[in-house]
């Protein structure tokens, strides 16, 4: 449930509370969420502002650069990297303003890639034409070295400052990782993309159990497991989706995973799983319409009783939800079980 102002002056006009103690809570409840992301004008300036900064090293770099050849890449990496560091500490240290400092610390993680290009291209270790430019457009294996040191230098951000943001980074280099893994292991010899296709289900699944690890782990009212929850999704049900399948049965497996995607949304109120579980469920249905019932007059009427069958399991399940959850969580490790009593 959403706590806003008009809730607390409600509960003072019923006479829950007065309106002295209203104003209270509202002003602890405000101090309190000061460092947790939500649609205010300040945090959407914060963020807007912080992924431009980013996005211009990152996605829109344009090829200008490259006549800075790599010693000079590095250097002004470098630079820029000094200056987001000593203004990260001075917003954490002394100005004690968590989300900006996070996104400045994200912008020198998001730096590494392209500081690394410029050390190879002043080595004379660089080969091909593709040029920093390609990291975020083309599957290549030699991005690796980048994306292995983006990795590193995104943990060592996380351990110095430990705050939520800094995942982002590491959690898109996860992703690329699990693309560029695949050439790196086949030789560009997967013509097809069935090996891309597994590994993808595979390392997915793997940075998805990452961050429900992340997610237990954590006491803290910042949200770490967020980036890893979505990046592992996006790799593991890619990958699940992109498979062939010519059997109606293994058609069947795939809306029972997405079903069962929902499910684990809903207990560990992670809106990525529902998204996405949604997205498979109905394509399963689209599947059914357009090519196994296609002629046939019926399956509209039964796809109507199903969606008001689903309406009527909500009810039930509002009138007993206390008695059901208590019931179903009981037999729940204590660690999972307090992770979702506090998700709830």
């Amino acid at each position: 449930m959403e706590l806003n102002r008009g809730l607390l002056n409600e509960a003072a006009a019923s006479g829950l509370i007065s309106e002295q103690q209203a104003e209270r809570l509202w002003q602890f409840f405000r101090e309190r969420g000061h460092d947790t992301p939500s649609f205010r004008a300040t945090h959407i300036l914060y963020y807007f502002g912080g992924l431009i900064a980013i996005g211009a090293m990152s996605l829109f770099m344009t090829l200008g650069w490259e006549r800075f050849g790599g010693w000079g890449l590095l250097l002004i990496t470098l630079a820029y990297a000094a200056a987001g560091i000593g203004l990260t500490e001075h917003l954490l240290r002394r100005r004690h303003l968590a989300i900006p400092a996070g996104i400045t610390a994200t912008f020198v993680v998001v730096l590494t890639p392209l500081a690394v290009y410029g050390l190879q291209q002043g080595m004379g270790w660089w080969a091909g034409d593709r040029t920093y430019r390609d990291y975020h457009v083309f599957i290549d294996w030699r991005w690796m070295m980048m994306e292995l040191a983006t990795l590193a230098a995104g943990a060592v951000a996380l351990w110095r400052y430990q705050l939520p943001f800094l995942v982002m980074p590491i959690a898109v280099t996860l992703w690329y990782l699990s693309m560029d893994l695949t050439p790196f292991l086949s030789g560009d010899l997967d013509a097809d993309w069935e090996l891309r296709k597994l590994v993808s289900l595979y390392f997915g699944l793997v940075v998805l159990l990452l961050a429900f690890w992340v997610d237990i782990r954590s006491r803290r009212d910042r949200d770490f497991a967020f980036w890893l929850y979505l990046f592992g999704m996006l790799a593991f049900w890619c990958g699940l989706s992109l498979m062939r399948s010519d059997s109606e049965l293994n058609k069947f497996f795939y809306l029972c995973i997405n079903l069962a995607l929902i499910v684990i949304g809903a207990v560990l109120s992670r809106r990525v799983f529902v998204v996405f579980g949604g997205l498979g469920t109905a394509g399963y249905l689209g599947h059914l319409a357009y090519d196994v019932f296609k002629d046939s007059m019926l399956f509209p009427f039964v796809l109507t009783l199903l969606g008001l069958g689903v309406i009527y399991l909500g009810i039930v399940w509002q009138r007993h939800e206390t008695a059901i959850s208590q019931r179903l969580r009981q037999p729940l490790p204590l660690p999972l079980r307090e992770l979702i009593e506090r998700r709830h």
